[in-house]
């Protein structure tokens, strides 16, 4: 009878101790997330990022050869895609061979510049001819003229000199006439040559033009990166401006943290994080908070939401932040891959 009453007095004793410790638990551990809470924000909507550049092609063609394979790491400069160039260097071979044209267009406009500038010297040599030619008939006539007075020859000897004067002072005029015509044409020819030469500039562009043209068959990358989403097949045709795959950088890793607006106020540049990948659960990364977004992501999308119109419904948006991740576990970073999920924890007391 007394092992019976112990019994029970025992389990009356052990249950309230029991609660006992389970509230004393209950309350260091709110006690604990309450404290830990006032110096971390923490969100688990968050995602590895990465710069992407997708490549294009600036030049419309068929694809004559692909020298990489889907996910395959590249250096910035190899060559990924080659063109067919047979029509661009036709191009190029037409735009040489204006310049060609071009410039001995210039080489026979400047030999009638020359032509000319010897005519001048021609025609003022003609013009000193007909100045001794009447200068001769000019002291003739005097001679016939007083010899007519004299009786001593007859009038037609007196109208022969005369006649040959009169056609001497006019072949003068005429070479005198000649020396501004000749300049004139000169003139006009220097003119031709300036225009001429002046196309030389227009065909060195067109070859100019026709040369980058051509660079545009051979695609490099622009980056160091892992190629994904490719979209090409060789004998191809492309057009230009056509997406022809994606080079996902390797050395722009970052996480993008989407955290909620009554979050943020403690958050600051600087401040240290902590991450955990989703997909390497036990494996984490630590961080720096690198920026805040310009907007929230909400204003961002493709119909961002209009608070003046209709009935309005508060909704907590949310600020991407821009975590800088620690690159020294390169082997580690290596393995991430942009659109991983991510739990992010930043430290606010530092």
């Amino acid at each position: 009878m007394n092992d019976v009453k112990k019994s029970s007095k025992g389990k009356k004793i052990i249950f309230p101790v029991i609660l006992g410790l389970v509230l004393v638990g209950a309350l260091a551990f709110t006690a604990k997330e309450y404290f830990y809470g006032q110096s971390h924000e923490e969100t688990d909507n968050a995602q590895v990022d990465a710069d992407i550049s997708p490549v294009v092609t600036r030049a419309t063609g068929y694809i004559k050869d692909i020298r990489f394979v889907d996910n395959q790491f590249v250096h910035a400069g190899d060559t990924l895609v080659v063109l067919d160039d047979r029509d661009f260097q036709i191009k190029l071979q037409q735009a040489e061979a204006a310049l060609a044209v071009a410039k001995q267009s210039v080489n026979v406009s400047q030999f009638a510049v020359n032509e000319a500038r010897t005519g001048i010297a021609t025609a003022q040599a003609n013009i000193e001819t007909a100045k001794v030619r009447v200068w001769k008939a000019n002291e003739d006539f005097k001679r016939y003229e007083a010899l007519y007075e004299d009786h001593a020859i007859t009038k037609a000897q007196y109208d022969a000199a005369k006649a040959e004067k009169d056609a001497a002072e006019a072949a003068q005029r005429v070479a005198e006439t000649q020396v501004p015509v000749i300049n004139e044409k000169v003139s006009t020819n220097k003119q031709q040559v300036n225009a001429t030469a002046s196309n030389i500039g227009l065909r060195q562009a067109d070859i100019d033009y026709a040369k980058l043209q051509l660079s545009y068959t051979v695609i490099t990358a622009p980056t160091d990166g892992v190629i994904s989403k490719k979209t090409i097949q060789p004998g191809q045709l492309v057009q230009a401006g056509q997406s022809l795959f994606s080079i996902v950088n390797d050395n722009g890793l970052y996480l993008t943290a989407n955290f909620k607006e009554t979050q943020i106020e403690n958050i600051k540049i600087g401040q240290p994080v902590h991450v955990n990948v989703d997909a390497f659960g036990d494996h984490p990364i630590n961080g720096t908070v690198e920026s805040f977004s310009g907007a929230t992501g909400a204003k961002f999308s493709l119909l961002p939401p209009d608070n003046a119109t209709g009935n309005f419904v508060k909704v907590v948006q949310r600020v991407p932040v821009r975590i800088k991740l620690d690159k020294s576990d390169k082997e580690f970073i290596s393995r991430l891959r942009p659109g991983l999920s991510a739990k992010v924890v930043v430290d606010t007391k530092k």
